[in-house]
C-alpha cells in the first residue's frame, strides 16, 4: 500500500479501510506562529505544525445506528488504520444513537485537491519592527509592556462514505498587550482579533495603553452599587458569547435555561428586548468568515455527528428584539418543531439605528463607569442566565463627558439576556475581542452599550 502523502490521501485511506456501514473523516491541518514579550523584551517565539484526524464510524441503519468516534495524530498508514479500527470497534460496542439520522450527502468542493495553507513567522513582518519601537518608547517613558500575538491557519478536510469532500481554510489571529507603569501601581489592556495582522499597529496599541495609564494616575475608591456603566465591545462580547453558548434548544425545550418557556417549550417567537436588537451568525460576514459547514467530532446537546457536512448560512438568533432561533441539530429540531440551526463560529450584535462610537458615549455621560473587559465569568442561575465575574485592567470614572480617573475593581452580577432589554444606548457595531473567551471564540462584532444600572455587587481586591 502506498504511504499517504497529503491530507486528502489520509482521508481517503481512512474511508477505504473502514469496515463500518458508513464513515465520516475529518482532518485538521494546523500551523501556528506566536510571539510573547514581557518587561519590554521579546521572550519567546515559535512555529508549530500538527495534523489531527477524527474518524466517526456508523454501524446499523435508521434509528438503530450506533457510532464510534476516535481522534488522534495520523501521518502514516499504520496510524490511520489504527484510528479507523478503534472507531469501528467503538461503534460496534455502542448502543443505538439517540440522534441517528441519514448522513449528509453531496459532492466535492472545487478546491478539495488544494494543499493545506500554512502560516509562518513572516506574518509579523510589519508588526514585529513596530513592536520593537514600542518597547523603546515604553522604556524611555517609564512603562513596561507584556503581551502576546498568535496566528493560526487551519485547513479542514471532511470526507464521507456518502460522497462529501469538503475543504475550508480558517485563519485565526489574536493579540493582547498589557501596559503598566514601572511601579506596577496600575495596568491597562488592549486586544483584538485579526485574520492576517496587516491591520494591527503595535505603536497604536502602545498609544492607547499610554492614554489609559494616564487616566489611572488619579485613583478613586467607590463602593458597590448600581452604576451608569459603559460596556465597550470587548466587555459586550465577554457576556454575549456566554449567552450564545447557553442557547441550547434542547435545554430550553426541557425547561433548563433562560430560553425556556414557563409551562414547557422554548421562548422562540417571544420578545427578548424592547430595542431593535439583532443577534446573528453568518459564515460569510466580512472579516469574520467562518466554516460554511458543520464539523462535529461527537454528539451533545448542540451538535451531532450525523450532521457533519451540513451547509451553514446566516442564522438570526434574535431579530428586531425577538428570539428567532436556538442552537439546533436535526435531532433537536424534531423535538422543538423548529428549523435546523447549528452553531456557527462567529457572532454579531447589531442595534438598528445605533450611531456613534464609544468616545461619543463617554462624551455624553454625566457620571458613570467605563469598563475595559470582564473575566472569571461563571453562571449563578441558568434559569435567568445570571452571571458573576470581575472587572479587569481598568475601570474608569467618567464625569461630565471626560475620564477623570481609575476606580477599584468590582465583582458584578448581571444577566446578558436582561441587559439586552435594559441598555439605554448603543454605538455602531465593530470588531470585538473577548478578553475572557477570545482564545476559543475570536470572531465577534459588537457595539458598545450603556447600561444605566449595571450591578456592581461588591468591591474586588483584584488589581
Amino acid at each position: 500500500m502506498t504511504a499517504p502523502t497529503t491530507p486528502q490521501d489520509l482521508v481517503e485511506l481512512a474511508l477505504r479501510v473502514s469496515r463500518a456501514d458508513a464513515c465520516v473523516v475529518t482532518l485538521h491541518d494546523r500551523t501556528s506562529a506566536n510571539l510573547r514579550w514581557a518587561n519590554n523584551t521579546l521572550t519567546t517565539n515559535g512555529v508549530m505544525h500538527d495534523q489531527s484526524l477524527t474518524v466517526i464510524s456508523f454501524v446499523g441503519a435508521g434509528r438503530g445506528t450506533a457510532t464510534g468516534s476516535v481522534t488522534g495524530t495520523a501521518a502514516s498508514t499504520e496510524q490511520v488504520t489504527a484510528l479507523v479500527e478503534s472507531a469501528d470497534a467503538a461503534a460496534r460496542q455502542s448502543t443505538p444513537a439517540e440522534d441517528a439520522a441519514e448522513l449528509v450527502t453531496g459532492g466535492a468542493d472545487k478546491d478539495w485537491a488544494d494543499p493545506a495553507e500554512p502560516t509562518s513567522i513572516d506574518v509579523y513582518a510589519d508588526f514585529a519592527p513596530a513592536l520593537g519601537e514600542a518597547f523603546g518608547r515604553a522604556a524611555a517613558e517609564g512603562r513596561v509592556l507584556y503581551g502576546f500575538v498568535d496566528h493560526e491557519v487551519t485547513t479542514t478536510y471532511l470526507g464521507s462514505s456518502t460522497g462529501l469532500r469538503l475543504r475550508h481554510v480558517q485563519p485565526t489571529g489574536h493579540y493582547g498587550c498589557t501596559g503598566k507603569p514601572t511601579d506596577l501601581s496600575s495596568s491597562a489592556w488592549v486586544g483584538g482579533a485579526t485574520r492576517d495582522f496587516k491591520d494591527v499597529d503595535a505603536l497604536a496599541l502602545d498609544r492607547e495603553l499610554t492614554r489609559r495609564l494616564a487616566w489611572a494616575e488619579r485613583k478613586v475608591s467607590l463602593p458597590a452599587g448600581r452604576y451608569d456603566t459603559l460596556l465597550p465591545p470587548a466587555a459586550v462580547a465577554d457576556l454575549l458569547i456566554y449567552a450564545y453558548w447557553s442557547a441550547s434548544a434542547r435545554e430550553a425545550h426541557e425547561g433548563q435555561s433562560v430560553f425556556s418557556r414557563p409551562g414547557g417549550g422554548t421562548r422562540i417567537g417571544e420578545r427578548i428586548s424592547r430595542h431593535p436588537v439583532g443577534l446573528y451568525s453568518d459564515p460569510s460576514y466580512a472579516g469574520l468568515e467562518a466554516s460554511p459547514f458543520v464539523t462535529a467530532a461527537s454528539s451533545n446537546n448542540v451538535q451531532s455527528v450525523f450532521d457533519n457536512g451540513w451547509a451553514l448560512g446566516r442564522t438570526d438568533w434574535i431579530r428586531d428584539g425577538r428570539l428567532e432561533a436556538l442552537l439546533q441539530t436535526r435531532h433537536t429540531a424534531t423535538m422543538t418543531q423548529q428549523p435546523v440551526t447549528p452553531a456557527i463560529d462567529n457572532l454579531v450584535l447589531d442595534v438598528d439605528g445605533a450611531q456613534g462610537t464609544l468616545q461619543d458615549m463617554v462624551a455624553g455621560t454625566e457620571r458613570g463607569l467605563l469598563l475595559t473587559c470582564l473575566w472569571y465569568i461563571r453562571a449563578v442561575d441558568p434559569q435567568t442566565l445570571l452571571l458573576t465575574g470581575l472587572t479587569r485592567d481598568g475601570v474608569y470614572l467618567v464625569e461630565e463627558g471626560e475620564v477623570v480617573g481609575a476606580v477599584n475593581n468590582f465583582r458584578f452580577n448581571e444577566s446578558p439576556v436582561d441587559l439586552l432589554d435594559r441598555f439605554s444606548a448603543a454605538s455602531t457595531t465593530g470588531p470585538a475581542f473577548s478578553r475572557e473567551w477570545g482564545d476559543m471564540f475570536s470572531r465577534t462584532a459588537m457595539p458598545s452599550l450603556r447600561v444605566p444600572d449595571f450591578n456592581m455587587s461588591s468591591v474586588s481586591q483584584a488589581n
